[in-house]
Order: structure tokens, then C-alpha cells, then sequence
């Protein structure tokens, strides 16, 4: 699908060459996943949402596309696509799984799976008005450069979090989104120069 643009063939080749280390931490039994969609513009681009104000979690903020895992859904890749598809209508064979990256912890206690995906540039988003606000794109070399996320260590409940902060035009990204954003920079990151 997507082996004829050079800027996505690098981003892919260290993303499968590169799996994300396993990490041994307690997570919470109630699922979700979110779909990570990757434009293949020739300079491929990220699609990420911005959730309506009305909602009663999250409400404004940037995010995935993405939800909790229903009883029929055989998979989480499945959630994600489904999600997708409920709230930015991008239809499950239009998107090509390459992977998945760690589970999160959300704020609400949901274990949260990334799934990433390639999808064609040309499909028309249409926002469920219900969940979200608006889409847009950030090019994906500027969304994985490591240098636009500045930590905040916030003490809740006794526990040290770190949450990651970021701008992209005028979109605020913090949060779980900023996070799975550099956690997948860090697995792409050349870190060797192989000639």
C-alpha cells in the first residue's frame, strides 16, 4: 500500500525493525485502543482529533481516535478501527496495521493500546459532531521530533506522574496523546547509522 514514497518507507522500516521494549508494569483490566493514523502524503502527516467541549471526559481535548473495547470486538485492533470509523468515519479497509505500541495507563484507568495504521491520503473526515470537534493533520516528521515535548511532573495521590506538553499550531497536545506521540518517536529514533 504504501512502498512507493520514500518518507514513509523510512518511517516503516524503523517502526518494524525497531519493536518497542516490553515493560513489566501493572496495568488495568478495562480496555481501549486508539487508532494512530498515518497520512501517506508524501510527506506523511498525522491525523489527530480534537474532542468536543460537550463531552464529560477529555472534553476539548486533543486525542486518537479511539474508545473502549466492546464484548463483540475480537481484538483491540478491531476497537480502533471501529473507533475510527464512529468518530471520524475512516472505514476499517482503508487503514493497514503495521503494529501496535505499549499499552498506556489513561487517566480515567483504562489500559489503552495504540494501534497504528497507514491510510491513504483522499479520504474525506466526517466528525461525529457528538465526540468531536474537529480534525486535522500535523506533519509526521515535526509530530516525532523528540525537542516539542516538555515534561510537567505533577505529585496526585501520593504518586509521581510525568505528563508530556506540546504546540502544534493551535492545538495544545499533553497528556496520553503526547505521550504515545513521543513514545512512538522513541521506537522510530535512528539511533545508529548503519552505511
Amino acid at each position: 500500500m504504501s512502498s512507493s514514497n520514500p518518507h514513509l518507507q523510512r518511517f516503516l522500516s524503523r517502526f518494524i525493525l525497531q519493536p518497542p521494549p516490553s515493560e513489566n508494569i501493572a496495568l488495568p483490566r478495562r480496555q481501549a485502543a486508539v487508532l494512530v493514523p498515518i497520512v501517506a502524503h508524501p510527506n506523511p502527516t498525522l491525523l489527530l482529533t480534537r474532542r468536543a467541549a460537550t463531552l464529560r471526559k477529555h472534553a476539548g481535548q486533543v486525542a486518537f481516535p479511539g474508545g473502549m473495547r466492546d464484548a463483540e470486538d475480537e481484538s483491540l485492533v478491531i476497537t480502533a478501527l471501529r473507533e475510527a470509523e464512529e468518530e471520524v468515519a475512516i472505514p476499517p479497509k482503508a487503514v493497514e496495521v503495521i503494529g501496535v505500541l505499549p499499552p498506556v495507563t489513561s487517566s480515567t484507568g483504562f489500559q489503552v493500546t495504540p494501534v497504528v495504521g497507514i491510510i491513504q491520503p483522499g479520504l474525506r473526515w466526517q466528525p461525529n459532531e457528538g465526540e468531536v470537534e474537529s480534525v486535522f493533520e500535523m506533519p509526521l516528521e515535526e509530530a516525532l521530533r523528540l525537542s516539542r515535548y516538555t515534561p510537567l511532573d505533577v505529585h496526585r495521590h501520593g504518586l509521581h506522574h510525568r505528563v508530556w506538553l506540546s504546540w502544534f499550531d493551535d492545538y495544545f497536545i499533553w497528556g496520553m496523546t503526547a505521550g504515545i506521540i513521543r513514545r512512538l518517536s522513541l521506537q522510530v529514533e535512528k539511533t545508529t547509522q548503519i552505511d
